[in-house]
């Protein structure tokens, strides 16, 4: 396993006794990234024993109150934590001033450097990478400049075919390293041993797509083909189908037609609207389209 995924909020608007609003907790290749702060993310993050200290990448889709208004109480407890590691903020441009401004009124400043990376493009790109992981953006639309996050590991290297390569006597420990990074092993005969025989292939790298908040965006469909696991925003159902162009969101049924046509592997919809009581409603509509459909739910976590 070497993805994970925890719901921390996955409710609309405002924050109620049991609904909290948009937050997770996502574990990639040993990377540790909290993707949108909503209020309450930090009591979450406590009662799902989640550590403060890992998280040095923050994700924000938009700069709505239910995506970011956790932010400045997570980034003030880190500074009582003693927090001495830079925090990397991934989020529309206003981040920085909006945040700057809380700290500067209240006399706030962390001690730690706090790293603002502010989005303003209409094309998809890279905002990190490093030897494990990539992120990328996803465009949507929204009623505000709104991204959604792609996050893909890196292809892990080859592994030893230890049955094969004890095949060979003049194959030493002391080559293992040339073979792990993909070089052929030359006898002294002159005969050529190819890695693919002296290696195994690595798990295929496993992808999260996260996409809230969007009206139907079709288009986002070649940017997210074929991930492993998909969120993807469901607000209304086909009965208000109407409001969706108002607001901005989608219904459950439209989420269900891109994982269908981006060919997904499994879909996990939230963000539903309050006006709902009956959850399973949103799941019936979408597998009407696709299969492969979860119910986003508070503390619920989902692995790969």
């Amino acid at each position: 396993m070497s993805l994970r995924l925890t719901i921390l909020g996955c409710h609309s608007a405002t924050p109620r006794v049991n609904a909290y609003p948009t937050s997770q907790y996502l574990e990639i290749n040993n990377h540790h990234f909290l993707i949108d702060c909503g209020e309450g993310t930090q009591r979450q993050m406590r009662k799902y024993k989640i550590s403060f200290s890992k998280i040095n990448h923050i994700f924000i889709s938009h700069l709505h109150g239910d995506h970011f208004f956790g932010l400045i109480g997570f980034i003030s407890t880190l500074g009582l934590l003693n927090r001495e590691k830079e925090l990397h903020i991934y989020a529309p441009k206003g981040i920085k001033e909006v945040t700057t401004l809380q700290l500067k009124i209240s006399n706030s400043w962390t001690k730690y450097q706090l790293i603002f990376h502010e989005l303003s493009s209409s094309e998809s790109e890279t905002i990190f990478e490093d030897d494990k992981v990539v992120v990328k953006t996803i465009p949507l639309t929204h009623r505000v400049y709104t991204n959604g996050f792609l996050f893909t590991e890196k292809e892990k290297p080859r592994k030893l075919h230890i049955k094969n390569i004890k095949q060979y006597d003049e194959i030493d420990i002391c080559d293992y390293h040339n073979i792990k990074a993909g070089k052929d092993i030359i006898l002294s005969t002159g005969e050529v041993i190819s890695n693919e025989k002296l290696t195994l292939s690595p798990p295929k790298p496993k992808s999260y797509a996260f996409c809230s908040d969007t009206q139907y965006k079709p288009d986002i469909i070649p940017i997210i083909k074929k991930v492993d696991l998909l969120y993807h925003e469901a607000t209304f159902l086909e009965d208000r189908a109407d409001l969706t162009k108002k607001t901005k969101h989608s219904t459950a049924k439209q989420a269900a037609q891109i994982a269908k046509d981006a060919e997904i592997s499994q879909l996990i919809i939230g963000h539903y609207s309050s006006r709902y009581s009956n959850l399973l409603k949103f799941k019936e509509e979408a597998q009407e389209i696709f299969d492969a459909v979860n119910l986003a739910e508070t503390g619920k976590v989902f692995t790969i």
